[in-house]
Order: structure tokens, then sequence, then C-alpha cells
């Protein structure tokens, strides 16, 4: 019922900058909670960003905090997450995620398909 895009993944290189973007389709999306997590080989799946739709409520994990920024534009229905100084190990799947209820995100009930960044060194 709830569709996630993400866009904006690719090859970027150490000490750039990229821009995911996710758009939601399908739900009342002010009513969501949106979050980025990501999974690197050989390493378990993390949440590294959280913004609450209505509450401005913002998470960030240790790995980005302080380099990357997640904002919302609710009249087009998208959620990104700007990171800057780019490491090596930010190199992953990123996933959008939505949960309702919770200004952050904890147990998503919908994910998007993922996309890929790889960063160069």
């Amino acid at each position: 019922q709830v569709q996630l895009v993400e866009s904006g993944g690719g090859l970027a290189q150490a000490g750039g900058s990229l821009r995911l973007s996710c758009a939601a389709s399908g739900g009342t999306f002010s009513s969501y909670s949106m979050g980025w997590f990501r999974q690197a080989p050989g390493k378990e799946r993390e949440l590294i960003a959280s913004i609450s739709w209505r509450g401005g409520t913002t998470y960030y994990a240790d790995s980005v905090k302080g380099r990357s920024t997640i904002s919302r534009d609710n009249a087009k229905n998208t959620v990104y997450l700007q990171m800057n100084s780019l490491k090596p190990e930010d190199t992953a799947v990123y996933y959008c995620a939505a949960e309702r209820f919770r200004a952050v995100v904890s147990a998503p009930r919908y994910w998007g398909q993922g996309t890929q960044v790889t960063v160069s060194s």
C-alpha cells in the first residue's frame, strides 16, 4: 500500500557529497516517520537517520552524525539524505523506510528497493 523509491545513489569520491531521495506514494504520507538505513558488505543493516513527518524530530547514527542531514518535503512526499565528507566506509546499499506512530523509526513496515552508494578512496 505504501511504495518507497530511492534515487540519487551512485559512485562518489571520498570527501565528496551525495544527496539521496526517497519518493513515497500510496499512503497518508504525513502520518509516517521516515528513515534511512544502510547495509554495507559484511555488516548488519543499520539505521543512520530518521525524521518525523510532523514533529521535526531527527535522529542520526554516530557513523554519520555531523556530516549528514535528513530532511523532508511533504508537498512532494519526499525525504532526502544529504551526505557530506563521504568515506569509503559509507559504501553500502541505502534503504528508505516508513513507520507510523513513532517519531524515530524503529520497526519500519515499508521499505524501498535500495540504492547503491559506492565511495572510492
